[in-house]
């Protein structure tokens, strides 16, 4: 079990690495980012004194070296006041370990580095501010998405090929092929503008809202309602979909013919027997939508005014603010990655068969 564990925590990392290799490359070829902090304002002494502060003036090969020391937790840093990697107070909270040379090796947390256009706020600080909502949003959306599709899944199993199952399938149909955009500018404008006076629901509104005069923060839950909905459409179609056939394949095993000549209750052997051989697949499927969402979540948030990691991505791309940006896609890759890592883990424990 240790060894496929290792191997498992391996291949993860590579795949890390990987990511943040291509995000590296990605926006380094968007231009000089120094023009982009700058806008339209062209100084050549303040654009050199910019690039030289972010060590834009530095060869490609260089700064991705850079970015790799920024993002490691064992980094090495020059102890000149002029040289990018020098250990600037309140850049990092490192603790130092030992010297080599002109240079001193620190443990500390991944650094994201700093906003172009939010004052030179610390991007780890932007992402724990916004992804505790877009985390709260993403949960919600999965239960809800776990409790209605689980139960129109075993309506539609157990009363296979009748209007109704055929009503669900087409509805679901439906679900998976909207995209989420769409569905969410439909439901902002339906519920929270045309049936506003009975549903009472905002077409915009965040998990957090100050009051009028500033005085106090409230929190709103009734924004979450729209938001979770539409985000959790397309996985409730999945769910639904998953449920169904796992269940009709469940119903003709051996078993379930010998639970029922044992006198149970359909009742019983649907409960007792049935729906929990058949939830596999789909907790294989929700754990996989779970990290999906995180990204998924960028423009329902962004429509909704959902003050979560997405919206940031969205504003992020708007401004030209790479280093949010960056940040933002290596923290949901690294989820996603931590989850996959997760889920093959319980695999291999419950089944020894994955581990060989």
């Amino acid at each position: 079990m240790l060894n496929y564990i290792l191997n498992k925590t391996f291949y993860a990392l590579l795949t890390l690495f990987g990511v943040i290799t291509v995000i590296f490359l990605l926006f380094s070829v968007l231009g000089d980012p120094a023009e982009m902090m700058m806008d339209e304002k062209q100084d050549p002494v303040l654009l050199a004194k910019i690039q030289k502060k972010y060590g834009f003036d530095q060869p490609v090969a260089t700064q991705y070296l850079y970015y790799l020391n920024d993002l490691s937790p064992i980094s090495f840093h020059s102890k000149d006041p002029e040289n990018y990697t020098f250990l600037e107070k309140g850049k990092y909270s490192a603790s130092h370990l030992f010297s080599i040379g002109d240079k001193e090796v620190v443990l500390k947390l991944p650094y994201l580095r700093a906003s172009f256009q939010k004052n030179g706020k610390l991007v780890s600080q932007v992402i724990a501010e916004t992804f505790p909502n877009t985390v709260i949003l993403a949960v919600s959306a999965i239960i809800i998405a776990m409790i209605v599709g689980l139960f129109f899944g075993i309506i539609s199993a157990l009363m296979k090929d009748s209007w109704l199952d055929k009503a669900i399938q087409v509805i679901s149909t439906l679900g998976m092929s909207v995209p989420s955009f769409f569905s969410a500018i439909i439901f902002a404008w339906l519920f929270g503008f045309i049936l506003h006076k009975f549903t009472n629901l905002n077409m915009t509104g965040s998990l957090y809202e100050v009051d009028d005069f500033g005085e106090y923060i409230a929190i709103k839950w009734k924004n979450l309602i729209l938001p979770a909905v539409v985000l959790g459409i397309r996985p409730l179609a999945v769910v639904i979909q998953l449920m169904r056939n796992s269940l009709l394949e469940v119903m003709n095993q051996d078993y379930i013919r010998t639970a029922r000549a044992k006198g149970l209750t359909e009742f019983q052997v649907i409960k007792s027997h049935a729906v929990k051989n058949a939830l596999n697949p789909v907790v294989t499927a929700i754990s996989g939508w779970f990290a999906s969402m995180l990204a998924g979540a960028v423009f329902v948030e962004y429509i909704f005014g959902w003050n979560g990691l997405g919206k940031e991505i969205v504003d992020a791309l708007n401004t030209l603010d790479l280093p949010i940006i960056m940040g933002a896609v290596l923290v949901i890759a690294t989820v996603f990655i931590l989850i996959n890592i997760f889920v093959d883990i319980i695999y291999g424990w419950l089944d020894p068969k994955v581990r060989v």
